[in-house]
């Protein structure tokens, strides 16, 4: 994973209040939840994934979506890729999809900390 995919994880952890240190096979890793399903996500102090988090982007890219961190948050690989696959190419269409799009963007927002407590950086 790259240095700047990394610093994108870490980003989004400092924003999630589900995100919390705990202790994973003798090291210290991040323990969340994925936005979609709720299944323990572990992410090393590093920002690498060490269960199958992955970067969404809740409002697809392919729909106007950004990179800000208001439409970015882990997701297992599962849930990802099953939004990506089953609601993203029909976004601009589809009721479902939007609907989609609108309860996840609101957990996001219900799940947000201000990252200015983070010293990560």
């Amino acid at each position: 994973m790259s240095d700047s995919k990394r610093r994108k994880v870490l980003a989004i952890i400092a924003t999630d209040t589900t995100f919390e240190r705990t202790e994973h096979r003798g090291r210290e890793a991040w323990l969340g939840k994925c936005l979609h399903c709720n299944a323990h996500l572990l992410v090393g102090l590093d920002g690498d994934p060490i269960s199958r988090a992955t970067v969404e982007h809740i409002l697809p890219r392919t729909a106007g979506g950004s990179d800000t961190l208001e439409n970015l948050a882990l997701a297992c690989a599962r849930c990802n890729q099953g939004k990506g696959t089953r609601h993203d190419p029909y976004y601009p269409r589809d009721d479902r999809a939007r609907e989609l799009v609108e309860k996840l963007l609101r957990r996001r927002r219900e799940r947000w900390r201000s990252p200015d407590d983070d010293d990560s950086e």
